[in-house]
């Protein structure tokens, strides 16, 4: 697959945005970044995506791709990301169920109550949701968080990575979640020796790096959040 005009609209905060960038950094499939705030509704981007999220990636042919989901299937299916697959029915099924644990489960309880609380907000007009976080919300992020990293640590306690022996999608999803909270520095990374272990392997990968760069105006992440040895 030719990557020389692949273009991915993403918000850098936005896990599954992250998540994609994780994969094509992995696959090494090259893409033009476009920030984009889908909260503003834009009506070129609503051409895209009339679901009005991010991240979408458009081909060369000008195909869009809209999700997460479908985009890492696709970069599967195609051959670029294949390695990130596992071998058996079995083991996608497990990489899938954990994928599906970290963006569904673990953005509506953590992810949504912190980040969409204390950053999109801060962006969002008035109309569209922004103004001051919700305190109750913030509370149950940073109350969930805790038995999320639990089983974070569970599972790499387990096994090599996430999913099972090799690096997969499931370890790529679970760090773009965590990541976000830990730009905000609320990841009790203490609490668990085992995703902490994890996450500095992950984190270590040149695929990370870019995140790692990301910067919110005037909101910059806590110094552990770029330190590979936090």
């Amino acid at each position: 697959m030719s990557n020389a005009s692949i273009t991915l609209y993403h918000y850098p905060l936005c896990p599954f945005s992250r998540m994609v960038r994780l994969l094509t950094a992995e696959a090494g499939v090259k893409v033009r970044l476009v920030e984009e705030r889908a909260w503003n509704r834009r009506p070129e981007f609503l051409q895209l995506n009339p679901a009005g999220e991010v991240p979408v990636m458009v081909l060369e042919d000008g195909t869009a791709l809209s999700g997460s989901g479908p985009i890492s299937e696709f970069l599967a299916e195609t051959g670029a990301a294949s390695a990130l697959m596992p071998d058996t029915p079995v083991e996608r099924a497990e990489m899938r169920r954990i994928v599906a644990w970290f963006e569904r489960k673990f953005d509506r309880e953590v992810t949504r109550n912190l980040v969409t609380e204390k950053i999109d907000r801060r962006f969002m007009p008035k109309e569209l949701g922004g103004g001051a976080p919700d305190a109750a919300a913030v509370r149950a992020g940073l109350a969930n968080i805790r038995a999320h990293l639990k089983y974070v640590g569970y599972l790499a306690h387990r096994r090599n990575w996430l999913s099972g022996e090799r690096l997969s999608l499931a370890d790529l999803a679970a760090a773009a979640q965590l990541s976000c909270i830990d730009y905000l520095g609320h990841v009790p990374w203490g609490e668990s020796a085992p995703a902490h272990a994890w996450y500095a392997r992950i984190k270590s990968r040149p695929s990370f790096r870019p995140l790692l760069a990301d910067q919110v105006a005037g909101m910059p992440p806590p110094p552990a959040y770029a330190d590979l040895d936090f």
